[in-house]
Order: C-alpha cells, then structure tokens, then sequence
C-alpha cells in the first residue's frame, strides 16, 4: 500500500471535458461512454498512482491523467502502447506544420510493402501508397513525435475502413456514404494529427507506456489499478488480433511480424491471452488480482454477457481485497460501425476491490 492517498485536485467535470476530446477510435470494448462513472470512481479512490495494463483505445489511461494521476499504461499489443505514449505519457511534444507537410509529402525511399502486400485489399492504390510514403517519413522523425504521428496513421485507417476492423475484404457492401469512407488516408491524417496535438498536456506528474502482458507490469504498488481485460465470450473467443492485424501491423511497418500469407486478409499470427477464453480465464483473473494485492484499489470492468459471471468475480478478487463493491451500467455494445450494425443491451459492471 503507498504511504499516502492525496486525492487529485483536479474537478471530476473538467477531467471529463478534457478526456472528451481524446481522438476516438473504434475498438472492441472501448470504454468511451463509460468514463463518467469511472470517472466518479477514480475521484473517490484518490491518490496519485494508478496502472492500466490493458490500454486499449488509450482513453481510460487518458483520462487517469486528466485526473491528476501519475498513470503506467501497458497493453500486450503494439499499437495501443503507442497511442499511449503519444497522448498519457507525453506531456509537452507536438507535430508542427512543417513535419506535417512532411509526412504528407514526396516518399522519402522507394518502400512499396503495404502497397504490394496488401494489394486489392482495404484501401485505394492511392491510400495505399500514401501509407508507405508517410512510414518512409515518418521513420525520420524524433520519438515523441514518431508516436503522435503512427497513432494519426493507425487512427486514419481505421476511420478508412467502414466497420472499423479488418475482418473481410470487399468493403463495397458497408460504404454508407459516411464522410469518413469519402476522405484520402491523406485527408484522414492531417485531420487525425490536429486531434492528437490538441490533446497533448501536462499534468504535472511523469506517466509511462510500455508493450507487454499484464505480468510484466511491475506490480506497484499503486494508488489505483484499473484492469478491462479481454471478455472471454461463452462460446468461441475473443481475438483481436484477428479484427485489428492491419493496425497492429501498421503501427510499426510490420517489423517482426508474421503475416499468414494464406489468408485472405493478410492476417497476424495469432497470440494466446489466456483472458480470451472461458477456459482460462478464471485463473488469468485470479493471478492478476494477486499481481497486483499490494495495491490501493482493484477496479475491474467486466461485461455481464462475459464469463465469469458478477458472483465469481467478487469471490476471486475477495482473495485479495477484503471489501468488494459492484456497481452496475447499462450499457449497449455496437458490433460494428455501419448504420445497421447489431447492438446487444447488456450491463458493464465495475468491480471495485480494497481493504478496509
């Protein structure tokens, strides 16, 4: 337990007004119409240390920040750790005109991989050009803004793609007429970076983004650990590799990476998170409640069309923490971004475990 548990000063309406102009990306489980109650939450924990070992999107990291909190963020993928670090731990670094103009500009090498790789599928040969001429670009700026940049670029593609994932590969029966599927990637980044530059900001405290498993997050101990691991479905999985491999691959031009050549999207070698299936979630729960014992407060979002249900929850994290409160949202999950994507009504409970 940390010796002292300030709270942040910081009024919980203007962390949310802050937290409401992170650039939003769709992504599986994103937490964005939730964070004014885990923002009522996070201001009656207090403190000033908290971890988010599972980013995601980056907007719940963010608005830790927005709260006055010195925030760890980590995910096991590469791309959220980068939104991470350009938005949670960067305080002061931006992308001007000039690299703008840059990025957008003459390819720096003759590099043609997404172009080729990738061809016929997702975006437009244009599109796809412009995606290697920016990496080219892109390689030669500085960290910090190397970071704001490939989230501009990951967060373009996205908004390119009409359902948000890369799951399938004629997008011709999704194109809706949104405004988002009519603009170059070009058009997309130079909007995309304007919302990231205008959410850099310094809190006053150092934050951190690294890429790794929860367990490979020091475990603290910290005021505050906020945990929205994967929901392992009652049936299948929950891979998102699978729905954001372009993403993935993008965020850092596919070094390292193993494309499976067979399929037709191109996908991502598959990666184990035991927090994917009902199998093994259990265990992968109870081991990060206990990573993390040393800790303040333990609060878990987790969804109630999600195994384990509410009750086994409270009796793992009751092994660690001797007061477990539930609190329940309705909540409606999108699959999909099109007009006509189906939704499902479910309640997202938000488990808060400490010691009295």
């Amino acid at each position: 337990m940390t010796a002292a548990l300030e709270r942040p000063t910081i009024d919980v309406t203007e962390a949310l007004a802050r937290a409401s102009r992170f650039p939003r990306l769709r992504y599986m489980g994103s937490k964005y119409r939730l964070l004014p109650h885990l923002a009522e939450v996070f201001a009656a924990v207090g403190g000033t240390t908290a971890a988010d070992p599972f980013s995601g999107s980056g907007v719940v990291s963010y608005l830790l920040k927005c709260q006055g909190y010195e925030v760890t963020s980590s995910d096991y993928l590469n791309f959220p750790t980068v939104i991470a670090r350009a938005t949670t731990a960067n305080s002061d670094v931006t992308l001007g005109d000039a690299e703008i103009d840059a990025v957008c500009g003459p390819a720096a090498d003759d590099r043609d991989f997404i172009r080729t790789t990738f061809d016929g599928l997702y975006f437009t040969e244009d599109d796809r050009t412009f995606l290697d001429s920016a990496w080219s670009n892109i390689d030669r700026l500085p960290a910090g803004q190397r970071d704001l940049a490939i989230s501009a670029l990951v967060l373009s593609a996205a908004r390119r793609q009409p359902r948000g994932v890369f799951t399938f590969t004629d997008a011709t029966r999704y194109t809706d007429g949104r405004r988002d599927l009519k603009l170059s990637l070009r058009e997309h980044f130079r909007e995309r970076i304007a919302e990231y530059n205008a959410v850099v900001f310094d809190n006053g405290r150092t934050s951190q983004a690294v890429c790794g498993e929860v367990f490979d997050v020091a475990p603290g101990p910290y005021d505050l650990v906020y945990l929205d691991p994967p929901y392992a479905p009652p049936a299948d999985d929950n891979d998102y590799i699978k729905r954001y491999h372009f993403l993935e691959g993008l965020s850092r031009y596919w070094q390292d990476a193993t494309i499976m050549h067979d399929t037709k999207t191109k996908k991502l070698a598959k990666r184990f998170t035991p927090f994917a299936y009902k199998r093994t979630i259990e265990d992968a729960l109870l081991r990060t409640f206990e990573h993390f014992a040393d800790s303040g407060t333990i609060v878990l979002s987790y969804s109630s069309n999600a195994v384990p249900a509410a009750d086994r929850i409270i009796e793992l994290l009751g092994k660690v923490k001797s007061s477990v409160e539930v609190r329940a949202v309705d909540h409606r999950y999108s699959f999909g971004t099109h007009v006509t994507a189906a939704r499902r009504s479910v309640q997202e409970y938000i488990f808060i475990g400490r010691d009295e």
